[in-house]
């Protein structure tokens, strides 16, 4: 018996970065078979961030209004895949009715497990330091010591928002280019710096991205949150 697409589950992704919607998408419908997909944008949120140049709680309140949104529209799970609003998405967790993930998670542990010289490389300041907070606390919780190199790529992003994709992915290759000689493992802090590794060959070291990481990490959280509600459900129903 097949399941009615109406009836499947909901997870809904809340970008500030449209341009990324597809990639999403596509990975959902790859790992998180299952599950059906709703997408909701708010650029200002991150365009508010770069101007203040730190996440202010105006815009923790706003991504936590956006959160309950996606819940009142029936979202069984909640996505973020800005790393820039990482920590707002930190303080919303405690409260939120439904699992809620930031898109960074399955990276940070990922780069984890491949070295403890990880290099972190991102196109916004406002990236750099939620990013290596959260290789810090994870390694922290995993017993860990970390050396972090964190490179900038300044006016990259800017290219990107003016549609210069070609000029915006050579400045991220030039970036890894100056960190892969002294690390172990790099990250790309934002999960639209992940096109431009589509025209590199292959590197002395991982490069890690944020978007599928990100999604494997949020479908083997739904599954093992699946199978618990199923043995508990067998448990209930084996004691009447």
């Amino acid at each position: 018996m097949t399941t009615d697409y109406d009836e499947l589950p909901k997870l809904a992704m809340i970008h500030t970065v449209p341009g990324i919607i597809p990639v999403f998408n596509e990975l959902v419908g790859l790992h998180l078979r299952d599950w059906r997909s709703f997408n909701m944008v708010d650029e200002s949120l991150l365009a508010n961030t770069i101007r203040e140049g730190a996440l202010s709680h105006q815009a923790i309140r706003r991504l936590s209004t956006q959160i309950w949104s996606a819940v009142d529209a029936g979202a069984s799970a909640v996505l973020v895949t800005c790393s820039s609003l990482g920590p707002a998405v930190d303080v919303a967790l405690p409260l939120c009715p439904v699992p809620l993930f930031r898109v960074d998670d399955g990276m940070a542990i990922e780069a984890l497990q491949r070295g403890n010289r990880i290099g972190v490389l991102a196109t916004l300041a406002t990236t750099l330091r939620p990013t290596t907070g959260l290789i810090e606390r994870h390694a922290e919780r995993m017993g860990l010591h970390v050396s972090l190199t964190n490179r900038l790529c300044e006016g990259a992003f800017d290219k990107l928002r003016s549609g210069d994709r070609a000029a915006h992915d050579a400045m991220i290759r030039e970036g890894l280019a100056s960190l892969v000689d002294s690390v172990d493992v790099v990250v790309l802090a934002q999960a639209s710096m992940a096109n431009a590794l589509n025209e590199m060959s292959e590197t002395r070291v991982p490069i890690l991205t944020s978007p599928e990481l990100g999604v494997l990490r949020v479908a083997s959280a739904l599954n093992a949150r699946s199978g618990a509600e199923e043995m508990l459900t067998v448990k209930e129903t084996a004691g009447r």
